[in-house]
């Protein structure tokens, strides 16, 4: 399954700056693709990546979550079928909401795992009160205070209560059900563009999951204090809506969840992405590993352990620490 994020923000926030810095750090040993939409005739975001990346597609003259919807799936099925890359970047226009992408990239079978919103930390106070800035806000997932060299731990501060009053109030729901569309979010920061590696904490390999479940034996990898993952296995001769217990049981300390399973009742083994409150489903030709889950998020310990006892079929490995 091919992996994706959305990244939004308003105009001159600093998203292509943290393309090239961050998405370059730690995405060097990965096949990326990056879909850049520009507003206007000349492209120089998109002239800019090309001489980083492998392929750039870049729309102009609209907006990829309107009026260009069509091209925008078109042109990445294009890239899909090309250069059959494991990640895409969509830089969305400053004058666009990321939704509509979102929706379109899991349209084409793309896991999306996350919308990210750029904030300018020092230049908010300009932008706060345009609806589209809000919307962006609203639709994103993982929200990104950036260039906070720039400002005082005390504008900081500000600056993230006024990012998280806004989430609250423009949260994306489905107007059919009314139920939040993303049930959970996270605040990160940024100077200069560059991302705190957590933020993509979760971007797996269907190897590395099976690679995990042939032999657990190290410590739950953990990227800073908060943020963790664990790893669990599942017993055979368990059902679909087994798992699908599991991830409608999450608490919101969990963001993520990856993993491939075996089913009674589904003829392939399954891989698991859950990002957020948003889950899609892939099958496998074959898999003969364990089934196996890994629970990402912060401070999870207690909130795992809890899955466990209230879900019989799903264990703790026993694992020793590699010295």
């Amino acid at each position: 399954m091919i992996q994706s994020f959305v990244i939004t923000g308003f105009l001159g926030v600093g998203k292509t700056t943290m393309l090239l810095n961050t998405v370059k750090k730690y995405f060097s040993d990965r096949k990326v693709a990056i879909v850049v939409n520009e507003f206007g005739d000349i492209g120089v975001d998109g002239n800019i990546l090309s001489n980083v990346y492998s392929e750039v597609l870049e729309i102009s003259e609209g907006c990829i979550c309107c009026q260009l919807a069509q091209e925008f799936e078109s042109g990445v099925i294009e890239i899909m079928n090309k250069y059959n890359p494991e990640i895409i970047f969509v830089e969305t226009s400053g004058a666009s909401e990321p939704f509509p992408i979102f929706l379109s990239l899991q349209n084409l079978g793309i896991a999306v795992e996350g919308v990210i919103c750029v904030v300018d930390a020092k230049n908010m106070h300009s932008y706060i009160d345009n609806s589209t800035a809000k919307y962006q806000i609203g639709g994103s997932n993982i929200i990104v205070l950036n260039k906070t060299d720039l400002v005082t731990d005390i504008e900081l501060a500000i600056v993230k209560q006024n990012v998280i009053a806004i989430k609250e109030e423009y949260n994306i729901k489905n107007n059919l059900t009314g139920k939040m569309i993303f049930d959970r979010y996270v605040v990160d920061y940024a100077q200069q563009g560059l991302l705190n590696k957590e933020v993509f904490e979760g971007v797996y390999r269907v190897d590395d999951i099976i690679g995990l479940a042939n032999e657990y034996q190290q410590n739950d990898h953990t990227t800073r204090a908060s943020i963790t993952q664990k790893v669990a296995y599942l017993k055979e001769n368990i059902e679909f809506s087994d798992v699908d217990a599991i991830l409608n049981s999450l608490p919101k300390s969990i963001y993520r969840v990856k993993g491939v399973v075996k089913t009674t009742d589904v003829p392939n083994p399954i891989v698991i992405n859950y990002s957020f409150g948003d889950v899609s489903f892939e099958e496998l030709d074959s898999y003969t590993q364990p089934s196996i889950m890994i629970f990402i998020g912060e401070n999870i310990d207690k909130d795992v352990n809890d899955l466990v006892a209230q879900f019989d079929y799903l264990n703790l490995p026993l694992f020793k620490v590699k010295k």
